[in-house]
């Protein structure tokens, strides 16, 4: 069995978490993901199956698409509902500044990058001081949808944005740059070809999954050369 599963993660799960449930329900096959997903996050992971794997470097390599909803006037120690929240008041301008093109980029402290051999959030949930590097990113489009709120005293502002950038790209450091906002939500559409609209939830534990809707590795590596 060689393939790509387009899976649909829910909020809450890891994304090590929906491999896993992929594997287990599939007998134990070799398998693999081509990009981490928060586990607040939702929206489509690619678990690569078999053969697949060894083809990572290049479902890695494919650009993301997204959409968030950004908190406006407040921050967060690690730029979603899961970090510590400061009410600020201060809101980006609107229509904000939304930056396309290369960009430096320095990750999150609270994100999956391996500092000194360990991923950040551990060492940033341990309270330990450090650095992580920045890095040059592309983002292909940044686009403001909607502003909501905020009309009335107290009421929280919110903005939804649709994002395409190159991978390696951290979408809470985008909407963390855009002044005194984090991420509420984020979704991952698309990569590359393909598209959450044709994936599935992980399968149940304790499911056998006998006939998975499988993607055959010839026609997804001719689906990257389309």
């Amino acid at each position: 069995m060689d393939g790509v599963l387009q899976i649909d993660k829910p909020a809450g799960i890891s994304s090590h978490d929906a491999v896993a449930a992929v594997r287990r329900a599939l007998g134990g096959v070799r398998t693999g993901h081509a990009g981490t997903l928060d586990p607040f996050a939702t929206g489509l992971l690619l678990v690569l199956v078999g053969r697949a794997t060894k083809s990572q470097r290049a479902f890695m390599a494919l650009p993301k698409r997204y959409r968030t909803v950004a908190r406006l006037g407040a921050l967060s120690s690690t730029g979603d509902p899961e970090g510590e929240i400061t009410e600020t008041g201060r809101l980006p301008h609107d229509p904000p500044s939304l930056p396309t093109g290369e960009i430096r980029q320095r990750p999150p402290m609270h994100s999956a990058v391996k500092v000194g051999g360990e991923r950040a959030y551990r060492r940033a949930r341990r309270g330990e001081s450090f650095q992580i590097p920045e890095r040059i990113v592309t983002v292909y489009r940044f686009e403001q949808l909607w502003r909501h709120g905020g009309e009335r005293p107290g009421e929280p502002q919110t903005a939804a944005f649709e994002i395409e950038c190159t991978a390696g790209t951290y979408v809470r450091s985008l909407i963390a740059d855009l002044g005194d906002a984090y991420c509420m939500e984020l979704r991952r559409t698309g990569i590359g070809p393909f598209e959450v609209r044709d994936a599935v939830a992980p399968p149940a534990r304790g499911q056998d999954w006998s006939d998975p809707p499988l993607i055959a590795l010839e026609r997804a590596l001719e689906m990257l050369r389309q």
